[in-house]
């Protein structure tokens, strides 16, 4: 079975919002083995939006129609479907009711134009939707070559819209398809070499590959993914080939693969200073509060963050953490400044950043020079000199997550 994706929004084609609805819609069509081709975006024109419907779905068994079922006149959704399917719209009581009572917890009145949210085509169904006002629509199109097409409509809000795909749309689609087989994937994510690189160690992989398949995905500063995707029988053994693929790259990949799916970098360290019984203190210069706040991301960061001084100011390094170096752009403040914020926050583990984010260059070192410090137990303070690329915003974000992937191997090391 084939679903196609089409998403809703003039702020989309103006680069306004960013269309992240498509892909994780993609993604979940993936993981429960339904077919997707086609992906588009088109703004808040009836006509157009009526076209592209038509289009797709000669090709496509069904279509997920992501935003456009708000309350104002540009929302036109499901004055669209009620085109395509050739009917008008009515209004539902049992819709009303539900808006109404959303505002009612809210305290607030419901504004007439809310009233158009309970409009659906005659024929069609509502799919609920419990976060919000908008609810979405299931409506069967009878394609020229007779065959029952379907479409359903969602909100644009992240959040509800996941919700109803999740609760609503995937198992309608799998009823529908009749289909048994399961696509599984996994992302292995790399830090630390070239994407050229990284195909190159893996070339007789990607060159054998059938099932699991093999993708590279370039991330940006959050590094490189490897992701394998396999189709089988049942979730038990789409997972067995993943695992035999993945225990092969990691083989070969070693040290580079730092995290699995959702996990991240800050993931990576909090979990290997739990697996010591250790606590981790920041001490952050040009990267302004960037490390702190991954390292408190993580589910169980309490256990082990201390927190993170923020010694921007140069009296602030010499008057918080004790520095003395002369030069505060340097190797020797850096170590410093790890042994600093693991006497003042009382941490096992004392770690720091200080460099050049720009625009001009700083105490004779130029935009780009960055120094990170690491004070481990049982070991004398170090420090490491990097030179980051690019703009003053990729320069602070490539040290932040250079830093923690620094932590990251030496904790290995020390294992």
């Amino acid at each position: 079975m084939r679903c196609d994706v089409l998403a809703i929004g003039t702020e989309l084609l103006l680069g306004q919002i960013v269309d992240t609805n498509s892909a994780w819609i993609g993604e979940q069509l993936c993981t429960v083995g339904i077919d997707t081709y086609d992906h588009r975006k088109i703004g808040d024109n009836l006509g157009r939006m009526v076209e592209s419907m038509h289009d797709m779905l000669t090709e496509a068994d069904a279509l997920i129609v992501c935003g456009g079922l708000g309350p104002t006149p540009d929302d036109v959704t499901r004055e669209a479907i009620a085109e395509v399917m050739g009917v008008e719209l009515e209004r539902r009581e049992e819709l009303i009711e539900h808006i109404a009572a959303l505002f009612g917890i809210r305290q607030r009145d419901m504004p007439a134009n809310n009233l158009r949210q309970a409009d659906i085509p005659i024929g069609a169904s509502a799919i609920p939707n419990p976060l919000g006002t908008a609810p979405g629509v299931r409506a069967e199109v009878a394609g020229a070559d007779g065959r029952k097409r379907v479409i359903y409509a969602v909100p644009g809000v992240p959040y509800e819209m996941q919700q109803m795909v999740t609760d609503h749309v995937l198992p309608d689609l799998l009823e529908l398809s009749g289909e048994q087989s399961v696509i599984m994937s996994r992302s292995l994510k790399t830090w630390g070499t070239s994407e050229s690189g990284l195909a190159e160690m893996i070339a007789a992989r990607v060159d054998a590959q059938q099932n699991p398949t093999i993708a590279f995905l370039a991330r940006g500063i959050e590094g490189l993914y490897v992701r394998l995707t396999a189709k089988a029988a049942s979730e038990e053994e789409a997972a067995a080939l993943i695992e035999a693929e993945e225990a092969e790259l990691r083989t070969i990949l070693g040290d580079l693969v730092f995290a699995v799916d959702d996990e991240t970098m800050e993931h990576a360290v909090i979990q290997r200073c739990c697996d010591r019984g250790w606590t981790l203190g920041v001490a952050e210069s040009l990267t302004g509060g960037l490390v702190g706040a991954r390292l408190a991301d993580p589910p169980g960061a309490s256990e082990v963050y201390r927190g993170s001084i923020v010694s921007y100011a140069t009296e602030v390094k010499r008057e918080v953490l004790g520095v003395t170096a002369e030069n505060v752009v340097s190797k020797e403040c850096a170590q410093q400044m790890a042994e600093g914020a693991r006497r003042v926050l009382g941490a096992d583990v004392g770690i720091s950043v200080t460099g050049v984010a720009g625009p001009t260059e700083q105490g004779g070192q130029p935009v780009g020079t960055v120094f990170f410090g690491l004070s481990v137990p049982g070991a004398p303070p170090e420090a490491m000199e990097a030179h980051l690329p690019g703009d003053r915003f990729r320069i602070r974000q490539f040290a932040t997550i250079s830093l923690l992937n620094l932590v990251r191997l030496r904790l290995d090391a020390l294992a």
